[in-house]
């Protein structure tokens, strides 16, 4: 790593949801029939107006648009030789949920409010071998490049997407798309993510905690002979997160007390995090044989920036007990950076027939990251010295493959590997036999790039980690029963070797032992005519894991009631839901690094959040009203997402989602 100072220097400031309505369930069409106007309720017309702008009506005057001939296809389908258009998720299932408002859906710790940093409450294998950056605080509210659902619209489609609570979250969506000719497309999306601050405000409903804004920009192309298809997107995030360290007790606060938070102190009074990411993506494809021989190309460049800033630094003289471990080159204030790019290149060849799909291709990736710490004349003065520099540059080849074979979609046999010269390795190898599958994954993963060093005003580390070795061990049973239950049971073991983390000190550190968990899981969906009971039921014995910190239960339950009302009009789920994670000690939450790290100050209670919910489909209309953590103050006065962070009390949530089909 290269550290210079210069002075004079001055920095300016996806998956589809499940519970469709009935008659609404997803459509798989072959391009050719599209092509030729051969979809099921297709008309005459339909073959004629390919590319052409406006609705078609009958003699009845009824439009003929709508989900039906509104389909979504992921270039990873068309990649495999798999081109499944589907219909546009009209689905009200999950509205409420608050997980379902982003684009990751699943468990996550956070600091109490909506687009606040985060992390997976539960265990996940990790999938990228290689150059990492390692700030991923902020990865569930922002479109991922590789997952977009790409349109085939008859029509131009466009919906708007509105979520208003009390304690002021507000998420709102916007996204339009239409074909220009029958064989390409194009679409744009708009995101606003906001919230309030609930502690350290002076006005609680007038104070801004978040501002996030995001954009994506799509486009597919098929050319006329079908043997050229192209896909290409750009997303952009701008996350701003104003940062408070949590709330400060006083020394006769007890746990129960913080909780009446409108009047406390917090740590950090003018400390705020900004975020900004751009990501160019291209994948294109060459039929040479139909879909049993295709090359192909995808090409990504990044970059993410990230600025840390407090312009009013606790004195050492100050009673009250520091948030920041120490002060390495201003006491006044802070201003970091890490601006991180990256440019990648995969070139590759894949095939599928009937029983067997393959892929090979080999990667180029070059990544820089760029690291500089606001530097003051002297500690105690406001006068900007220069900056405090370091530069990190890495290029890397890496080569892998897949493999499948399967009959009839009852027994698949799977592998794929990816090898980063000359350390990281990636190997996954699964079979399924009807509803039964195994696997095992192995992974050789070097430590991300703010693991190994830092340049910051609070920390400044330079580690020689060694690589981590992961393997996990996991099968999975599903099976129906008629038509009343659905079941999946999951089990896996995993060991980690030479694991990283963030110790009490919010420093990296690498352990020499292992860490090992045992994991069981399972998902139920049990319906009586119009009611249906959901439970999810997560388990991890983590005895021989103690620095990796994970609920030993998480549940989470559902009971609704689910049909058409007011002679068919009305298409409703009216319920209750309730999420129990098991008492733990949570990681904590270090701002100036945007990570979490390891306590023991704090164990949370057995404590379950209750939510009442109403979801609805009028027409092209979805609505949701919800009364968020119902139970607030009856047993409990509260409880902590994160030490510091308590959860939102008790409000009142709507959201709405209007499609438009012309």
């Amino acid at each position: 790593m290269i550290v210079t100072e210069s002075f004079g220097q001055v920095r300016q400031r996806q998956p589809t949801r499940s519970g469709t309505r009935p008659g609404q369930e997803r459509q798989q069409n072959n391009p050719q029939q599209r092509q030729q106007g051969q979809l099921p309720n297709a008309t005459p017309q339909d073959s004629l107006r390919r590319g052409r702008p406006g609705a078609i009506l009958d003699d009845t005057t009824q439009n003929l648009y709508g989900p039906k001939t509104t389909l979504q296809l992921f270039e990873r389908d068309v990649l495999e030789g798999r081109y499944r258009e589907q219909r546009v998720d009209t689905a009200i299932h999950n509205m409420h949920n608050q997980r379902y408002w982003f684009q990751d859906t699943a468990f996550y710790q956070h600091l109490g409010n909506v687009g606040t940093a985060s992390q997976p409450l539960l265990f996940y294998m990790p999938t990228r071998i290689g150059v990492r950056l390692g700030k991923n605080a902020f990865d569930r509210y922002a479109y991922d490049p590789q997952k977009i659902n790409y349109f085939d619209t008859r029509s131009p489609y466009s919906h708007l997407y509105y979520v208003q609570g009390q304690r002021g979250e507000t998420i709102f969506e916007g996204i339009y798309a239409r074909n220009i000719t029958q064989n390409f497309n194009f679409g744009v999306a708009y995101q606003i993510i906001s919230a309030d601050k609930q502690i350290g405000s002076t006005d609680l409903y007038d104070d801004g905690l978040i501002d996030n804004q995001a954009i994506k920009v799509f486009s597919h192309y098929k050319s006329k002979n079908q043997k050229y298809e192209l896909f290409a997107n750009y997303t952009h995030l701008n996350h701003e997160q104003i940062e408070s360290g949590g709330v400060r007790p006083d020394p006769d606060d007890t746990t129960d007390s913080l909780f009446r938070y409108e009047n406390d102190l917090v740590f950090l009074n003018q400390a705020s995090t900004q975020e900004m990411r751009h990501n160019y993506h291209l994948l294109h494809m060459f039929r040479l044989i139909n879909d049993n021989l295709k090359i192909y190309h995808r090409m990504d460049w990044r970059s993410q920036r990230t600025n840390y800033q407090d312009d009013l630094i606790p004195f050492a003289g100050d009673s009250s007990l520091l948030f920041y471990p120490r002060t390495l080159y201003s006491n006044r204030f802070t201003d970091d950076e890490t601006n991180f790019r990256e440019f990648e290149n995969e070139f590759g060849f894949t095939g599928r027939s009937s029983i067997s799909y393959f892929k090979a291709y080999a990667k180029l990736r070059n990544s820089k990251l760029n690291y500089s710490a606001v530097k003051t004349v002297t500690m105690d003065s406001s006068a900007i010295g220069g900056l405090v520099t370091g530069v990190d540059a890495i290029n890397q080849v890496l080569l892998g493959g897949e493999f499948q074979l399967n009959y009839q979609d009852k027994y698949l046999l799977y592998g794929e590997g990816e090898y980063q010269l000359t350390d990281n390795y990636r190997f996954l190898a699964s079979a399924r036999f009807k509803g039964l599958e195994l696997s095992q994954t192995r992974l050789r993963q070097s430590p991300t790039l703010i693991q190994q060093r830092i340049i910051s005003n609070h920390f400044n580390w330079d580690n020689d980690f060694d690589a981590i070795i992961t393997t996990r061990s996991q099968a999975i049973l599903r099976h129906q029963f008629g038509k009343r239950m659905h079941l999946r049971l999951m089990g896996a073991y995993t060991h980690i070797d030479r694991y990283v983390t963030y110790g009490f000190n919010a420093e990296p550190i690498q352990l020499n032992g292992n860490q090992q968990l045992l994991e069981a899981q399972l998902a139920q969906h049990l319906r009586f005519g119009g009611f249906h009971l959901e439970n999810f039921l997560h388990y991890t014995n983590a005895e021989k894991a103690q620095y990796i910190r994970i609920p030993e239960w998480l549940v989470n339950s559902k009971l609704y009631f689910q049909g058409f009302l007011f002679k068919k009009a009305l298409f409703s789920q009216i319920g209750l839901e309730m999420t129990l994670p098991s008492a733990y000690q949570p990681d904590a939450y270090m701002p100036v690094t945007q990570q979490f790290y390891l306590q023991n100050d704090l164990t949370t209670k057995n404590y379950p959040v209750f939510d009442v919910f109403l979801n609805a489909d009028i027409k092209t209309v979805n609505v949701f009203l919800k009364m968020a953590h119902v139970n607030y103050g009856i047993w409990e006065p509260g409880y902590f997402e994160t030490p510091g962070y308590p959860g939102l009390r008790r409000s009142f949530t709507f959201g709405l989602k209007w499609m438009f089909f012309d």
